[in-house]
């Protein structure tokens, strides 16, 4: 199965130590949508916005994965599961249940996204534009 990471998942170590047989495949960008932080984790999150796009890494996970996925993103209290299609196949990732407002993330957190913006070579900018919650 395809999955989209777009927050700490992005960092390979972190991912291969959650889902062992998950393999990066490639960077893309989710369309209309935009990237904040929030909820008393303030953990990232993806919103619907029009001509905005959310840079992540794609990934294939094994159905173990999902399921150990599911249980770190509290699924489904926390996130639910949002798919979408690209180039024809279809991909998974999390979105929260309750949009609620912007939090700043914690340095620690940020500092593992931030990694994984590196590891999947994605533009740093977007991610400077979600913590200015623009």
């Amino acid at each position: 199965m395809l999955y989209f990471a777009y927050g700490s998942n992005l960092h390979h170590f972190q991912m291969k130590k959650r889902c062992k047989d998950s393999t990066f495949i490639k960077k893309i960008n989710l369309k209309d949508f935009r990237l904040t932080f929030r909820s008393k984790y303030r953990a990232a999150d993806i919103e619907p916005k029009k001509n905005s796009i959310v840079p992540g890494g794609l990934f294939e996970i094994s159905k173990s994965d999902e399921k150990k996925l599911d249980v770190y993103e509290d699924y489904p209290i926390l996130y639910k599961k949002y798919f979408f299609s690209h180039y024809g196949k279809r991909v998974m990732t999390y979105t929260m249940v309750k949009k609620t407002s912007f939090r700043f993330p914690t340095e620690r957190y940020l500092n593992v996204v931030k990694h994984g913006y590196k590891d999947c070579k994605l533009d740093q900018k977007y991610l400077d534009q979600a913590l200015l919650n623009k």
